[in-house]
């Protein structure tokens, strides 16, 4: 089968995650709350998935857990979210979506207040099982969900909005959570995302209408995708690569920071800069990616290694680790947008059953990210989860190298 050759964008594609045939009765105002409302919730629920990344030290001495025992908080909901993405998808197929949303995302506030009052490391954990439940469902069907709310010429801003979400959680929610963390402690920042996902509740339950199921998926469509569209194949291969690579270092960033002398109130800060920066990647990518999908994702592998190479070799203070955040920032701001376009235009007549497998595979990484590290840093060192890192995300680059040649280097997806 020939390799595959994605180019088209997001914007073009994503259309076809829809269930459902637009409702031209709708009312746009109304609808675009709702889109916000969905928004919110996705941004808390990968909020929660990833807040522990910049409190693992606060965490781990409050509860009595090493560091790397403490990472297990990012590795447990990763691996849960990667097999609740399809089954929850598949097995709520028949029901009211604007029920099973809230209850996913009221779920993640539960859990997320329920780790704020925790007193043993193992309460935590299993409020974070719920919150890998509630990130793999809701993720997966939060994707098609625009079409049903929105006029159908404002669905792909719509849906770049939801999927916005997940960008700001990855860039903003960590640095955001660790300063809160930082100033007010840890159970605060925990209880504070909480009451968000009980916000997007409330206006998911006020705001969105009744969005029956038209169209569902079963198992089998899950491995059909993978079989019938060799670009899916290469994208989940490329997701895995990039995502785990990133998180083998990024998890454990703020011990990476202490031991390079930088103070707690300055690693928030950095936090801080690195979500600016990945917010100006995701735009960056948003406007350059159409017809270059493939050297987009070359260019994001490049620019993550190289910022981890930078990090390991910068010397002490704050100043010096600035510049290699700001361009990790900058490169994993765009891996989100780029990834997601690269499935929706590899199996535009799959859509739903790629993104699943997408968004499994997503979670998945984020878990063996957190693992892989956690063992770098009990066995080895901490520093070592960065040459760790960046060798697993230079794998990418003969992954992606398969696309040369056939057509043009970035044109439509061969299937």
């Amino acid at each position: 089968m020939p390799c595959p050759r994605p180019g088209n964008t997001f914007k073009e594609s994503v259309v076809t995650l829809a269930d459902s045939p637009p409702n031209t009765a709708r009312r746009p105002l109304r609808g675009w709350l709702a889109v916000c409302a969905v928004a919110l919730g996705i941004f808390a629920l990968m909020t929660s998935e990833l807040l522990p990344v910049g409190l693992l030290n606060p965490i781990g001495s409050a509860l009595n857990v090493s560091e790397g025992t403490a990472g297990l908080m990012v590795t447990v909901p990763g691996l849960v979210a990667a097999v609740s993405a399809p089954l929850v998808t598949v097995a709520t197929g028949r029901f009211d979506r604007r029920l099973v949303l809230a209850v996913l995302v009221g779920l993640v506030g539960a859990a997320n207040l329920a780790s704020a009052f925790a007193t043993g490391f193992a309460v935590v954990l299993l409020a974070r099982i719920l919150i890998g439940v509630s990130v793999g469902g809701f993720w997966s069907i939060a994707g098609g969900i625009a079409l049903r709310l929105v006029p159908e010429r404002h669905v792909a801003r719509a849906t770049a909005v939801i999927f916005g979400g997940v960008e700001a959680a990855s860039v903003l929610g960590v640095p955001l959570g660790t300063l809160t963390g930082d100033l007010l402690g840890w159970r605060v920042a925990f209880a504070a995302v909480g009451l968000l996902g009980l916000v997007s509740l409330a206006g998911m339950a006020v705001l969105m209408p009744r969005v029956e199921p038209q169209q569902t998926i079963t198992f089998a469509a899950l491995p059909a995708a993978l079989r019938s569209h060799a670009g899916v194949r290469v994208g989940i291969a490329m997701t895995f690569l990039v995502i785990t690579g990133h998180f083998t270092a990024y998890t454990f960033v703020r011990p990476i920071l202490q031991g390079d002398g930088v103070d707690d109130a300055m690693i928030s800060t950095l936090l801080l800069v690195f979500g600016v920066a990945g917010l100006c990647g995701n735009f960056i990518a948003g406007a350059l990616i159409t017809g270059r999908l493939r050297r987009a994702v070359v260019a994001i592998a490049l620019v993550l290694a190289a910022a981890m190479v930078l990090l390991a070799s910068s010397g002490d203070g704050a100043v010096p680790p600035a510049a290699p955040l700001v361009l990790w920032g900058l490169g994993y701001g765009a891996v989100p947008v780029t990834f997601q376009s690269w499935i929706l235009d590899a199996a535009p007549d799959a859509a739903e059953a790629a993104s699943s497998l997408y968004v499994s595979m997503f979670n998945l990484s984020i878990a063996l990210g957190a693992l892989v590290g956690g063992l770098a840093v009990d066995t080895l060192s901490t520093g070592s989860t960065l040459a760790v890192g960046a060798g697993l995300v230079l794998l990418t680059l003969p992954v992606i190298g398969c696309t040369r040649g056939g057509r043009s280097r970035d044109a439509a997806p061969s299937r």
